[in-house]
C-alpha cells in the first residue's frame, strides 16, 4: 500500500520554527526568574545570569509574609473556583438550550452573547462600580466574583454551544424512549460528554483571573488578591529597599500554580479548544 507523505507549505516551514523559538525563549525566561528568586538581591544584580551561590529559600518566606500573600492566595482561590463553577453552571444550560432546542432566534441570541468578547474592560468599570456601590458589593470578593462570571460567560457559551451541537440526537432520543426528562438527559448524559469543554472553560477562567489586576484594583479597597499583594509589595519596596530577588519570588508564587495546572491539563485544554472551534 502506498503511503502518502504530507508536505509542509512555506508558511508552516517558517511558523513552526518560530513557534518553537518563542516557546524556548519563554522557558528560558521562566528558568531565569526561578534562579533569580533563589539569589540574594546583590548577587542577582551583579551576576544576573549566574547559578546561585546558595539557594535563598527565605525569599519566598519574606515575600509570603511581607507581601501578605496568604490572604491574597486564599481570596484568589475563592475567586477562581467560584467564578469557574458559576460560569459553567450558568453557561452550560443556556448553551444546551441554544444548541438542541428549536428556539426562534437562537443564532441571534448566541451572536449577542459572543459580542461581549469584544467589549473592552475599560468601558465597563465605571457603570459597574456605580451599580455595585449602590448594592453594597464594592470591596467584596463576592462582587468581584460576579464580574468574573459575567466576563467568562460569552466565551463559555460560544464553546459549549459548539460541543452540544456536534452531539448525535440519538442520545436524547434514547433517553426519551426510556422515560428520561430533558433535564435528566442534559445532566446525566450530555453534560458528562462535554467534560473536555468544561475543563477548558474552568482552566481558562483560572488562567485569566488568577492574576487579574484591573477589576481587583478598582473594586477592592481593604481586601486583597494575589496580584494586588504583589502590587502592594512593589509599592512598599520604595520605602523598604529594592529587594528584587524577593519580588521574583512573589512572581514565581503567582506564575507557579498556573504553570503546574497547564502542564497537568494542557492536553485537555488544547483538545477542548480545538474540538470546540472545529465543531
Amino acid at each position: 500500500m502506498k503511503t502518502v507523505r504530507r508536505t509542509r507549505g512555506p508558511v508552516a516551514r517558517v511558523l513552526i520554527p518560530l513557534v518553537w523559538a518563542l516557546a524556548a525563549v519563554d522557558v528560558l525566561i521562566l528558568v531565569w526568574m526561578l534562579l533569580s528568586s533563589l539569589k540574594e538581591t546583590r548577587e542577582m544584580v551583579l551576576e544576573p545570569f549566574s547559578w546561585p551561590s546558595h539557594f535563598a529559600w527565605d525569599n519566598y518566606e519574606i515575600a509570603w509574609t511581607s507581601g501578605q500573600f496568604g490572604d491574597g492566595v486564599l481570596n484568589s482561590l475563592v475567586l477562581v473556583v467560584g467564578s469557574g463553577v458559576g460560569c459553567i453552571v450558568l453557561a452550560a444550560p443556556a448553551a444546551y438550550a441554544l444548541a438542541r432546542f428549536q428556539i426562534r432566534g437562537a443564532g441571534t441570541h448566541l451572536s449577542l452573547f459572543v459580542l461581549g468578547l469584544g467589549i473592552p474592560a475599560q468601558t465597563m468599570f465605571i457603570p459597574l462600580y456605580v451599580a455595585f456601590d449602590k448594592i453594597g458589593l464594592t470591596d467584596s470578593v463576592w462582587g468581584l466574583m460576579l464580574i468574573y462570571i459575567g466576563a467568562g460567560i460569552p466565551y463559555a457559551l460560544f464553546l459549549l454551544t459548539a460541543f452540544f451541537r456536534s452531539m448525535p440526537t440519538e442520545l436524547e432520543q434514547a433517553g426519551a424512549i426510556d422515560g428520561a426528562s430533558p433535564w435528566y438527559v442534559f445532566w446525566r448524559i450530555m453534560l458528562p460528554l462535554a467534560r473536555s469543554g468544561l475543563i477548558t472553560i474552568f482552566v481558562m477562567q483560572a488562567i485569566g483571573h488568577w492574576s487579574e489586576t484591573f477589576f481587583a484594583l478598582v473594586m477592592l479597597q481593604t481586601k486583597t488578591t494575589l496580584s494586588l499583594s504583589l502590587y502592594n509589595f512593589m509599592q512598599t519596596m520604595q520605602y523598604t529597599g529594592s529587594r528584587y530577588s524577593v519580588l521574583f519570588a512573589g512572581l514565581i508564587i503567582i506564575v507557579g500554580p498556573l504553570l503546574v495546572a497547564y502542564l497537568w491539563l494542557g492536553r485537555r485544554i488544547v483538545e477542548g479548544i480545538a474540538a470546540g472551534y472545529s465543531r
